[in-house]
């Protein structure tokens, strides 16, 4: 009896040359899958550290605490997997929807539940914040080990162990790295917070369809299998496509006024808002002025310095990208130059460029005795060999390491460095009332360098008693003069500010240095108080 055509040498033979390339095909796309489970799993990762650095602040705190939560979850997931010994696939398909779903939303879950939340409360935020991060690290803890098994199930003959490992690892590897690069540079300023979590749940969903196809012929309960699928994905794109709307209505309730723009820079998450009683400007949540009295805390910064001196031709403005401080600084007919060193583009962008936030500054920005540097301040001095007359310096507060690091000695070493002979360099210092270690060790940080200190401090509504330094090589006498014009300073005023009465009055504090970062952690336990 002839062969069947299923049965002869010629089709028998087409069917083994076919075999290897179905499954080179399915080991590509399960070590694909390895690189995007790593991808996703970083970007969930760094989303609830970004995000809590947000809402809670201490930015190194924050990441501090979710990376080491999130891998021991991972730990711990990867000691689960041990116990899945049956349905490998379906399990793995399982396990990626629900990190899709789960950690995709886990962005826009956190906004939403801090919005709710009265002010100050943070207690149940961060009982979700660490309950989701344990579930999604040990739902990404599951995925490697499961890949990692299957791949050795269905391809035994192609791979050892040694080669097993080093395959599932370099691609890994691989994604994190890729992902760790594009979440500041491109993932967070193009897309947000929520958007970028949602994306790629809609990535670990992908893996888990293409799961299904090479694997249907293996599976259980298919058409289940494929409608969990096709859930999934219809909540994540709701998700996406409502993005806007959610972070508006947690955005609006977090602020309590109109926001009038807002964009997550490579840097900070920058909001204005606009009220009844005026624009206010903040920095990752944190308020940096009210138009109603900015002109206090700007006139305080500026004006002592600018007027001691006298004739200043030569000012460099480090921070203060909302150009606040170079308007008061142009009140100065002797000002030959302005340099100003802002870190975020966007920034001084959004103040010289937008006609409202433009009026607030006296298009100070637009000066053509302005010239804008967007760089780090740190590095910028190290590279720099010009003398200034007058120094502005206005940094946020240290409320983490890498803003700490221009509060140290090493920072004013190059302070000093660049301050003519008979310049004066000023420093913002939080507030001598609520912050009083804190304050006193920005003084003594910038006497240990040699320079002269004379710390003062002024009422500003918005913030309460804040404070300032000024630093030189000769003793600071009071001006006589200011320019016309001023509302909060006058020469009569000043002295009260140089006054410090008993709550406030200086208390001996350690030098903050790169080594140490001592502000750092007097400033959260002192502020920690208050929120």
């Amino acid at each position: 009896m002839p062969s069947s055509p299923a049965e002869t040498p010629r089709s028998r033979s087409a069917s083994q040359t076919s075999q290897p390339s179905r499954a080179t095909l399915a080991e590509l796309l399960l070590l694909a899958s390895v690189f995007v489970i790593a991808a996703c799993g970083l970007v969930y990762e760094l989303a609830a550290g970004a995000l809590a650095s947000y809402l809670l602040g201490d930015s190194v705190l924050q990441f501090s605490t979710v990376i080491g939560v999130y891998l021991f979850a991972m730990g711990l997931g990867s000691w689960l997997s041990r116990f899945v010994e049956r349905q490998l696939v379906g399990v793995f398909l399982q396990v990626e929807l629900l990190v899709g779903v789960i950690g995709g939303l886990m962005p826009a879950a956190l906004f939403a539940v801090h919005s709710l939340l009265p002010p100050g409360d943070a207690f149940v935020f961060r009982v979700l914040l660490y309950a989701l991060v344990l579930l999604v690290g040990t739902l990404v803890g599951l995925e490697i080990p499961l890949v990692m098994r299957i791949l050795k199930r269905h391809f035994s003959a192609r791979y050892g162990l040694k080669d097993l490992v080093s395959q599932v690892l370099t691609f890994d590897y691989l994604g994190a790295l890729l992902v760790a690069l594009a979440f500041p540079l491109v993932l967070v300023p193009q897309l947000g917070l929520v958007r970028t979590g949602v994306a790629f749940g809609l990535l670990n969903v992908a893996v888990a369809v293409w799961a299904l196809w090479i694997f249907r012929a293996e599976l259980r309960a298919k058409a289940s299998m494929a409608a969990a699928c096709a859930l999934s994905a219809l909540v994540l794109l709701g998700a996406l496509f409502s993005a806007e709307q959610l972070t508006t209505w947690a955005e609006d309730r977090f602020y309590g006024e109109h926001i009038v723009f807002k964009q997550s820079s490579a840097y900070q998450r920058i909001v204005v808002t606009d009220g009844g009683a005026g624009t206010r400007l903040f920095l990752n949540g944190n308020l940096q002025f009210h138009s109603k009295d900015e002109y206090r805390y700007h006139e305080a910064l500026v004006q002592p310095a600018m007027a001691a001196h006298g004739a200043p031709k030569r000012v460099l403005v480090l921070g203060g990208g909302d150009g606040m401080a170079v308007r008061e600084i142009l009140k100065y007919a002797s000002v030959e130059q302005v340099t100003l060193v802002e870190l975020d583009p966007q920034m001084t962008a959004l103040f010289r460029d937008t006609p409202k936030l433009a009026a607030l500054n006296g298009h100070s920005l637009s000066s053509p005795k302005l010239r804008i540097v967007n760089a780090d301040a740190f590095g910028w001095l190290e590279q720099q060999a010009d003398l200034f007359d007058v120094i502005v310096i206005d940094f946020p507060d240290p409320s983490n390491f890498a803003i700490g690091k221009l509060y140290t000695a090493s920072f004013y070493e190059l302070i000093d460095h660049h301050l003519s002979a008979s310049g004066y360099a000023v420093v913002q210092t939080t507030s001598p009332l609520i912050a009083r270690r804190s304050f006193w060790t920005v003084v003594t940080t910038i006497e240990s360098v040699g320079l002269t200190t004379t710390p003062y401090h002024a009422h500003v509504p918005s913030f309460g008693e804040w404070g300032f330094v000024l630093a030189s090589r000769r003793p600071f006498r009071l001006p006589t003069a200011f320019p016309p014009g001023l509302r909060f300073l006058s020469p009569q005023s000043l002295p009260a500010l140089l006054d410090f009465p008993p709550d406030m009055a200086r208390v001996s504090t350690e030098v903050n240095r790169l080594s140490n970062q001592v502000l750092v952690q007097e400033f959260e336990a002192e502020w920690g108080k208050v929120h």
